[in-house]
């Protein structure tokens, strides 16, 4: 069990399906197609997080650990972890198209360097497409300190990242 360092939790603005992490001095990784996943891409040195409602908000929890953490519930419908990295120790949560209203904590919470994130997400079958005025999908996002290494999918159950992943 693994104790846990701080959190935070905040509405993201999301425009064409998507909210973003990264670190303006630096790119957070090599490129990373989202039909690996379905859930979580990184291109052009900035990961990306595929929602399936095309504008609107949705619910982010960020969540910071000294070590690996246990996944989420049950309730998750896809989670993935991947590695990023912070050149300046300023690793955001960013809307594509708009600031947050207040900034998360920065992810990189031990400065710059490596970190592992596992992102859980539910909700994104539930209005497809849409605009829709109240949440409908939740994330939350689990780092931690670790050397880079690959991608591993945990879970893939939800329609939306079935047909990101057929694309």
């Amino acid at each position: 069990m693994t104790e846990q360092a701080t959190h935070g939790q905040q509405l993201v603005p999301v425009h064409y399906h998507q909210f973003r992490i990264s670190d303006e001095h630096g790119p957070v990784g090599p490129d990373m197609r989202r039909q690996h996943n379905g859930l979580i891409e990184v291109e052009d040195g900035i990961a990306t997080i595929l929602t399936g409602i095309h504008t609107g908000d949705v619910d982010v929890t960020v969540t910071f650990h000294a070590d690996a953490p246990q996944p989420g519930d049950v309730g998750w419908e896809e989670i993935v972890e991947v590695s990023l990295h912070s050149a300046s120790g300023e690793l955001l949560v960013r809307g594509l198209m708009a600031d947050l209203d207040e900034e998360l904590p920065e992810l990189s919470f031990n400065g710059p360097g490596d970190y592992r994130l596992r992102i859980h997400a539910r909700g994104r079958d539930t209005a497809v497409d849409l605009t829709p005025d109240d949440v409908t999908e939740w994330y939350l996002i689990q780092v931690w300190p670790a050397p880079a290494r690959e991608a591993a999918v945990l879970r893939q159950s939800d329609d939306y990242g079935a047909s990101v992943r057929a694309e």
